[in-house]
């Protein structure tokens, strides 16, 4: 692949002031043919002009000189649980908690903008179901790296649990089944895989309005120093 450039419009933010991980991973991953680990190493540039390169086996993405993130082909080796039904869901995702930061308000997956131009994917416990986080989304501008922005913040749900939290992606694994329908009914999952010390580690998926599996995330997230 030769190199070429790209820029992550503000529209895909996570943070106020860079993209959605989940988003951002997306656009890498899309020079990998097949399922693909993507590390994030340091905050995605919006409206900045930015590098896509082949390395060898890696995909990366550059800032300059700056190695933005890095991606490779991988699966992320991981089964997904049951989906709730569409209105258990809708119930878990009453339940999402609040923000614990301001900079995550406007996140394309799980802010609210008066715009209404995000996802709005607020993932809350199901009940029932111990560690799993749930929401719906009603797929809209489907893009291979709009779905990849779905899987990502139901992680960071499942693994604080208690809202959005502080947690930034620090690398995530997905395989990608196919798009969803414009307009399709779907239910995103979260749920967690353990911790070692910063690093909190979770699940997420996302299922058709048939329930089949359209998309699977192994995820690494990493907890702010104290």
């Amino acid at each position: 692949m030769p190199p070429s450039t790209i820029v992550i419009a503000r529209r895909f933010r996570g943070p106020l002031d860079s993209a959605n991980g989940g988003y951002a991973a997306g656009v890498v991953a899309s020079a990998v043919d097949g399922p693909a680990e993507v590390t994030l190493r340091l905050p995605p540039p919006i409206q900045k002009e930015l590098e896509l390169r082949r390395d060898r086996d890696r995909v990366l993405l550059l800032d300059g000189d700056a190695l933005v993130a890095e991606a490779r082909l991988a699966d992320p080796e991981l089964e997904a649980p049951t989906p709730p039904t569409w209105e258990e869901a809708v119930a878990a995702s009453e339940g999402a908690g609040n923000f614990d930061s301001p900079k995550f308000a406007e996140c394309f997956v799980c802010g609210t903008r008066p715009e209404r131009d995000g996802l709005e994917i607020h993932a809350g416990p199901v009940s029932g179901r111990d560690g799993l986080v749930a929401a719906t989304w009603v797929a809209h501008d489907v893009t291979p790296e709009v779905v990849w922005a779905s899987i990502d913040c139901p992680g960071a749900y499942a693994v604080v649990r208690s809202g959005r939290g502080e947690p930034v992606l620090g690398r995530i694994t997905a395989s990608l089944e196919r798009l969803p329908a414009e307009g399709e009914r779907c239910v995103v999952v979260g749920w967690p895989l353990g911790e070692d010390g910063r690093k909190l580690f979770a699940g997420t998926a996302l299922f058709g309005e048939s329930g089949d599996l359209i998309a699977i995330a192994r995820q690494t997230w990493i907890r702010p120093a104290a």
